[in-house]
């Protein structure tokens, strides 16, 4: 059973930062892509941003320039540095990992992390 486990949201004033950190297990021979969604209240889930295994990477036109995503050294882990946070980021963020070989195959999402941005 693949899993995903994210860590790293929380409370941060406006202009700050936070590393959010999502892992992947479960006897995985390979994965696509991994990436970062949110959803705010009351809004749909918007992508921010996706790498793939080749180190390909995709960001929402609001955080170009913000927002880092890169993959881990260790196998199967992303991370996205957020800098420079807006009110409008808050949201839960959700890890994604597309493409995946293990005994299934398939697009897996985390439980999520709250990012609230807020003085």
């Amino acid at each position: 059973q693949v899993q995903l486990v994210e860590s790293g949201g929380g409370l941060v004033q406006p202009g700050g930062s936070l590393r959010l950190s999502c892992a992947a297990s479960g006897n995985i021979f390979s994965i696509y892509a991994m990436g970062w969604y949110r959803q705010a209240p009351g809004k749909q889930r918007e992508l921010v941003a996706t790498i793939t295994s080749s180190g390909s990477t995709n960001y929402a036109d609001s955080v170009k320039g913000r927002f880092t995503i890169s993959r881990g050294n260790a196998k199967n882990t992303v991370y996205l540095q957020m800098n420079s946070l807006r009110p409008e980021d808050t949201a839960v963020y959700y890890c994604n990992a597309d493409r995946v070989i293990s005994i299934t195959r398939g697009n897996y999402w985390g439980q999520g992390t709250q990012v609230t941005v807020s003085s």
